[in-house]
């Protein structure tokens, strides 16, 4: 059994994840690609096979210093929700693209529920918090 290399794991994971996450016209599907340099962000509806919102690192507007950091992931998690909501979509079934939820990853998805996709989820994480603090 020869050995695997890091971005091998990732994409069995990802197909993994794949199985179960499916994007609907009612609910699209936000997918993550990560890279070294640049961070990337979809909104895609998988019964039609449209991409409705896309945003990343690359485009001038949202590149600043870097593309790499976590500042620039959360430009893109803000724009990628605005364009979203633009195109009519409120809701969204996160895909992390088998990355681990942490760091840049984590911090476009935030930036995306602050900026107001998935309202539902934005308000109750403070009230998990909440309740965490108390014990």
């Amino acid at each position: 059994m020869g050995q695997t290399n890091r971005a091998e794991i990732r994409r069995g994971v990802h197909s993994r994840i794949r199985k179960k996450v499916r994007g609907t016209a009612a609910r699209p599907r936000l997918a993550v690609f990560r890279s070294l340099n640049h961070i990337y962000a979809q909104v895609i509806d998988d019964d039609n096979g449209k991409t409705l919102a896309t945003a990343s690192t690359t485009e001038k507007a949202l590149a600043g210093s870097g593309g790499g950091n976590i500042e620039a992931a959360k430009r893109v998690g803000t724009a990628v929700a605005e364009r979203a909501k633009a195109a009519g979509v409120s809701n969204v079934v996160f895909d992390r693209g088998g990355y681990v939820y942490h760091g840049r990853v984590k911090a476009l998805l935030d930036a995306s529920r602050e900026a107001g996709l998935n309202k539902a989820e934005a308000a109750a994480k403070p009230a998990k918090e909440e309740k965490q603090n108390e014990e």
